[in-house]
């Protein structure tokens, strides 16, 4: 290390100068009127209701199959409609792809991440896949056509 410091341009010492410390100025906050004693009721704001459009989308990088079990079909009854979903998708996403693609109005989401379990087959064993699933449940009087008639 001495011989990098050899080469180095050496400063001459910086003389200290004293300065007067400023007076620090007093922030004040201003004042606020005091609040009226009358509360107003709040505003009512009519919405236009906007029309559903079927598009198509980004769907298929969200939703995999509807599930078609007895499960599913008992509740169809509650507008509840079971999908498997791709394992990276959320509450959020699977909402907005069921709007989208079916043209409803979602109400909301449970997920169910299922593991995958072990399997024999005689001396072979192995795993079957675990998937995601979710549970959407829809406004009443909307329907999902799952199979085609």
């Amino acid at each position: 290390m001495a011989l990098r410091d050899i080469f180095k341009k050496k400063k001459p010492p910086e003389e200290k100068i004293e300065r007067p410390i400023e007076k620090q100025k007093e922030i004040r906050t201003p004042t606020l009127p005091p609040p009226s004693r009358q509360r107003r009721a709040p505003e009512i704001v009519t919405v236009p209701k906007r029309e559903r459009k079927t598009v198509i989308g980004e769907a298929y990088k969200i939703l995999k199959t509807p599930q078609v079990t007895e499960k599913a079909t008992d509740l169809v009854k509650k507008n509840q409609y079971v999908f498997k979903v791709y394992s990276r998708a959320n509450k959020v996403e699977i909402e907005k792809a069921i709007e989208n693609l079916y043209g409803v109005d979602v109400l909301g989401v449970k997920i169910i991440n299922l593991p995958p379990k072990k399997r024999r087959l005689g001396k072979i064993r192995g795993w079957r896949k675990g998937y995601k699933k979710a549970i959407v449940r829809i406004k009443e009087g909307q329907k999902i056509e799952v199979l085609p008639r």
